[in-house]
């Protein structure tokens, strides 16, 4: 069928012409998308308010060959109208967008937990449930399990030896023994490492009870193995405001 229906998170939009935009959409069942909305910069759009970066829409898209094309628009969820007001939780869904994007360049492949990811950790930003950084670094690991690079932050990554340990290696796969350790390996505190396991897990309670010097800690191991793993920097990471 040329026409087709489904919910999504708007990723990033770019000008096209004079009044269109490209939108790039995260769905649920057809994984991302890019579209063509036309005549949305204009002040007489009827939908041009409903396609702000982090918003949640129920779509409906005309199947193209290069582009698809937005024919109607609802809004699920306008998370833009809240985060957009304040720069650290702008700065931070916008991380989470870039991500979103990069672990679902291929165009059109079903991404359903990635989309079911992204939408609870938009909702815990939106609506303040916990500090920005912890939600931030608890979607990064866990969107990096869901795309198949998990790691360990209790147990040898390379051995299985029983942890805990103090050694983290992003290229080794997270935390690793005493024999194991490669050389430049960091050697965060305990509490950090605990702290990863409990981002990674939802554990919030613990999460929400530690530390700013462990949370900080924390955001450089997740950083530099979201680096790893995506072979390159994300720009908004960057940009995100740390406690």
């Amino acid at each position: 069928m040329k026409l087709y229906r489904d919910e999504a998170v708007v990723l990033r939009t770019h000008k096209l012409g004079e009044a269109d935009r490209i939108i790039t959409f995260l769905t649920r069942e057809h994984g991302q998308v890019r579209a063509v909305a036309k005549g949305v910069r204009r002040t007489s759009s009827k939908f041009g308010a409903r396609l702000e970066p982090f918003g949640v829409v129920d779509v409906q898209l005309y199947l193209g060959r290069n582009l698809d094309t937005v024919t109607q628009v609802e809004t699920i969820a306008p998370y833009g109208r809240s985060l957009g007001g304040d720069y650290s939780l702008y700065t931070t869904a916008t991380a989470m967008v870039e991500t979103a994007g990069r672990l679902t360049e291929i165009e059109r492949e079903p991404a359903p937990q990635q989309y079911l990811l992204l939408i609870g950790a938009l909702h815990a930003l939106a609506t303040r449930r916990h500090a920005a950084s912890l939600v931030l670094d608890s979607y990064l690991l866990r969107s990096l399990a869901v795309a198949g690079w998990a790691p360990s932050c209790y147990d040898c990554a390379r051995c299985g030896a029983d942890g805990p340990h103090r050694a983290f290696n992003a290229p080794a796969g997270g935390a690793v023994c005493d024999g194991c350790r490669p050389p430049g390996s960091a050697s965060p505190a305990p509490e950090t490492m605990s702290l990863l396991g409990a981002l990674l897990s939802g554990t919030w309670t613990e999460a929400d009870s530690s530390e700013n010097r462990h949370r900080k800690e924390a955001s450089g191991l997740v950083a530099s193995y979201l680096q790893w793993h995506l072979e390159r920097q994300l720009r908004s990471l960057r940009m995100v405001e740390r406690a």
